[in-house]
């Protein structure tokens, strides 16, 4: 059996050793071949950098989702080709469908968040305009644009699809290429998604390389603009995080690493009820899912004392009723460790953390194992321990990296939270009970220590992903030993591959740059009015300006009719009077709003399509009647939204007195037609 061959260059490369064997979790047959030889590190990364990252930067965000949609696609219509390996890992079928369905789910998530929040461009404004000068002719703009180098990635055994896909889907929508370096024990799962994505041909060529072998040596070619994200054991993160070239380049470098995450049982809690219920069995699931290897797994159950000895009885029950066994056998609920090795060294963790506690369910030498013999698998109880002094070193400093899991009592919500940060920081952690004033001292006290908080109580059940599920609109990361990173995080994720630069010049300049209007730079007011022209004639920077008009006092009052908004600012003179900011009846808002519309609006049929919006709306004075008004509207930013017949357009609205005081500001969203894109409702056209 040859070794697993790494996808470098554009090409598969078949190590010339003869590697170490990886074993079927479940029967300790040998599955595959892993090599211990390295590469030429400079040549991957160099192509990285020379062939996929300028055919990256080259396209548009919305270009890169849309191949990361087309690349969703093609895995979820071959995920079986996935499965299969899955289970040769240890993984139950639901296990797989975890780690496979969950990766491909990352890529469409992001796919979607790219056209939905990113532009339409190769370039990120962020932020407002920033004026630099009294005279408007200064200013400044923050803009972020990819790195220049590569994304190393550097995953874990336990997730070896889910884990290269979302590293893979940031980087790509920042338009940075990748090089995944998968962990030795399921590296033959990664290489089979590999083989898809490159059977694909959805991605450009350089966009992403597979290196399986020995990484050391990697770190030593890396540059200013590279990236390394890895996931996997604190110490090694500690390791890698001060590698010479890393530290000495500064080295972008991102860690999700092992926690001793812990899960909080609220003092309002009783046995039987719908929170005690809650806490045990999600205690269970965490234990079992996956066998206990995922880094969020609860690791440290945080009871009331009082609750101790009913919790320990109703966890007990429930792992009672699991069975361990093959995982391809329709009775087995929790499969083996991914390794042999790997269950010595849980066994070597839970010897440890007996010193601080007793066990109270479960034999680590001792498994009862349905399909599969257990002399030959990689098989462990589940393993409940009970710490009879919460302040022992052991539990808040030992990860058993299994299905292990020690319950400990508390004796006051200053005393929960204090041990929950005696694991120097973690991924998750959780908070069950139906108390909102415990759920928010307990909020107050752990969010310094953990990345994401789950606050399970009865309603949200139903719908709760659970304690354990990274989601990818949400961080996914943890201070102090967790590593100090943040994997997903929606577009956080993304920003992390790309450099943000203040650039700074004329309002003019600033425009050309970022492709959007910036206040002070020139407008274009003459020729037709800018709702005429389709999505393709529009430029940032087409204005209208119209008015004046007058308000009148008859006005604001049809409106309150009309409205039923009758205020007393706007209907009693006298209270108006009153009121510290006012000096007489005032016009509502929105009539303010109503009126600009009415006189920048082009009535008639055409490309604009539909105004979906306001942003930030702001009223800067009061309008009193006889008050007139004129209004500018200027095109501040085109979104060509690629692949659909229409675009949106950003509008800047500027709407003054007859000082020129400005009295309103706002953005308006309109949807534009391109020419030949949209047909009249019952006729015929392009849609």
């Amino acid at each position: 059996m040859t070794p697993l061959a790494s996808h470098l260059r554009g090409s598969w490369h078949v190590p010339r050793d003869e590697g170490v064997p990886l074993r079927d979790a479940a029967t300790g047959e040998e599955v595959a071949r892993f090599s211990t030889a390295g590469t030429d590190f400079a040549a991957a990364l160099g192509h990285g950098r020379r062939v996929g990252g300028p055919a990256l930067r080259e396209m548009t965000f919305h270009r890169r989702a849309a191949l990361l949609k087309s690349l969703a696609l093609h895995l979820r219509e071959h995920r079986e080709d996935l499965y299969g390996p899955s289970l040769r890992t240890g993984a139950t079928p639901a296990d797989a469908r975890f780690d496979v369905d969950g990766g491909i789910g990352v890529l469409f998530s992001y796919a979607s968040r790219g056209r939905r929040e990113l532009p339409d461009d190769t370039l990120l404004p962020e932020g407002p305009a920033e004026p630099l000068g009294k005279g408007g002719g200064f200013a400044a703009r923050h803009v972020m644009t990819p790195m220049r180098g590569v994304a190393v990635q550097i995953n874990a055994f336990n997730f070896p699809v889910w884990g290269p896909l979302e590293k893979l889907a940031q980087a790509f929508l920042a338009g940075m290429p990748s090089l995944i370096k998968p962990a030795p024990q399921t590296a033959y799962v990664t290489v089979a998604l590999m083989e898809l994505i490159v059977g694909s041909g959805v991605l450009p060529e350089g966009a992403v390389q597979l290196f399986c072998g020995d990484a050391r040596g990697l770190l030593d070619h890396l540059t200013e603009q590279d990236l390394v994200a890895f996931t996997g054991s604190a110490a090694t993160a500690r390791a890698l995080r001060a590698h010479p070239v890393v530290a000495a380049r500064a080295v972008r470098f991102t860690a999700e690493a092992d926690s001793l995450n812990c899960s909080i049982l609220g003092p309002d809690a009783v046995p039987g009820g719908a929170e005690f219920d809650l806490f045990t069995g999600q205690l269970v699931t965490e234990m079992t899912v996956k066998a206990g290897q995922k880094c969020t797994a609860i690791r440290r159950a945080l009871v009331p004392a009082p609750l101790l000895g009913p919790v320990t009885d109703a966890v007990a029950a429930r792992l009672s009723a699991v069975t361990v066994g093959h995982p391809a056998d329709p009775a087995t609920r929790m499969g083996p460790l991914v390794s042999l090795g790997q269950r010595d060294e849980v066994r070597r963790a839970i010897k440890e953390l007996t010193a601080a506690g007793a066990l109270v369910f479960g034999d680590p030498d001792r498994v009862e194992v349905t399909g599969a013999d257990p002399g030959t698998g990689a098989f462990l109880s589940p393993i409940l321990l009970r710490a009879g002094d919460p302040d022992r070193p052991e539990p808040h400093e030992v990860e058993a990296f299994g299905p292990v899991s020690t319950l400990m009592p508390y004796t006051s919500a200053e005393h929960a939270v204090e041990l929950a940060a005696r694991g120097r920081g973690s991924l998750a952690g959780s908070v069950v009970t139906g108390d909102p004033a415990f759920a928010r001292e307990m909020v107050l006290g752990l969010a310094p220590w953990h990345g994401r908080l789950l606050v399970l109580d009865a309603t949200a059940a139903a719908e709760s992903t659970g304690h354990g599920s990274p989601l990818p609109a949400l961080v996914h990361g943890g201070p102090g030993r967790a590593g100090g990173g943040e994997e997903l995080g929606g577009i956080r994720g993304v920003l992390r591959h790309m450099h943000r630069t203040a650039v700074q010049g004329s309002p003019a300049t600033l425009a050309a740059v970022t492709g959007r209007w910036t206040p002070g730079a020139p407008r274009a007011t003459g020729g037709p009015h800018p709702f005429r022209k389709h999505l393709e004639d529009l430029r940032p920077g087409d204005s209208v300006v119209a008015g004046p008009r007058r308000v009148t006092l008859g006005a604001i009052e049809r409106f309150a009719e009309l409205t039923g908004d009758t205020f007393y600012a706007h209907m009693d003179e006298e209270a108006a009077r009153a009121n510290p900011f006012f000096d007489g009846r005032v016009a509502h808002g929105y009539l303010i709003v109503s009126l600009a519309a009415g006189l920048f609006v082009d009535p008639a049929p055409g490309p604009v399509l539909a105004n979906y919006g306001l942003e930030d709306l702001r009223f800067r004075a009061p309008v009193y009647p006889g008050d007139e008004l004129t209004v500018t509207l200027t095109a501040k930013h085109i979104d060509p939204r690629e692949g659909a017949p229409y675009g949106e357009v950003r509008w800047d609205a500027e709407v003054v007195n007859q000082d020129g005081a400005a009295v309103a500001t706002y953005d308006v969203l309109t949807l534009v037609a391109r020419r030949g894109g949209v047909a009249p409702r019952g006729g015929r056209g392009e849609t």
